[in-house]
């Protein structure tokens, strides 16, 4: 697969990028890599006082703040519904459609067994998405990409899978010298804190990601990381590009 220096990052709801991958974005952003940024969802239903429009429009704002932080190229909201992302075949077309107008030579996305159903079908259409977009007959928007991209999964949350095992780690990336940043974008999603503290008995929004970023950190021997595991099944590429491009395993 060719590196063009496009990189795509596609996660489920408006502050997953910047909990789960944040961190080794800017690395790449400062190697000189474009970095563009999909959210699945406005994520319309994280509130329990404002209504679903309300909520959305917040953040959607918050989104593009931390985008912007981040330094993004781009940020753009698909328009699932939250909680309601499903497999078919219109959303299939649509991530197709979206690797096809970017044309990353690397995608990041959700793990296949996390916590909820948003983040497992998320990680489904973006797999789905990067074998169909090169398939010339296969309809969807755009023309087709010319090789397969590198796919990356990030940590589930809390590094296990639905059934509390730890999951596979293939790359382990220092982000120290990024946190400050990673954290300064967490904190642009200002109304998450009191819906996570309701819904989930969180009211450490920062603290949790720094903390988990440390404990990563610390499988290394250095101060915060993020942990990711390649997609090698076949025709994806095999070589290890986030390890050779960030020099760390």
């Amino acid at each position: 697969m060719m590196n063009n220096k496009c990189v795509l990052a596609v996660l489920p709801h408006p502050d997953d990028i910047e909990i789960l991958c944040a961190g080794t974005l800017i690395r790449l952003i400062g190697l000189g890599y474009e970095v563009h940024l999909a959210i699945m969802t406005p994520g319309d239903k994280g509130s329990a006082e404002l209504t679903r429009t309300e909520i959305a429009s917040i953040r959607r704002r918050e989104a593009q703040e931390g985008a912007n932080i981040i330094g993004a190229a781009s940020c753009r909201c698909l328009e699932f519904s939250d909680l309601e992302i499903v497999f078919d075949n219109s959303a299939r077309r649509l991530l197709a459609g979206i690797i096809r107008q970017v044309d990353p030579f690397l995608v990041i996305t959700t793990p296949p067994h996390d916590y909820m159903m948003d983040h497992i079908i998320t990680s489904q259409l973006v797999r789905d998405a990067c074998f169909n977009a090169g398939c010339k007959n296969y309809d969807a928007q755009g023309e087709a990409i010319p090789a397969i991209p590198y796919l990356y999964y990030t940590d589930a949350v809390g590094g296990v899978d639905m059934f509390g095992r730890d999951t596979p780690v293939s790359c382990t990336i220092d982000i120290t010298a990024q946190i400050e940043l990673k954290t300064s974008a967490l904190a642009c999603h200002d109304s998450q804190r009191t819906w996570l503290r309701r819904q989930h008995g969180m009211d450490d929004y920062i603290n949790s990601m720094q903390s988990w970023s440390a404990k990563r950190g610390a499988k290394i021997g250095v101060d915060y990381a993020e942990a990711f595991v390649q997609h090698r099944g076949h025709p994806h590429p095999q070589d290890d590009i986030l390890a050779e491009l960030l020099n760390r395993v």
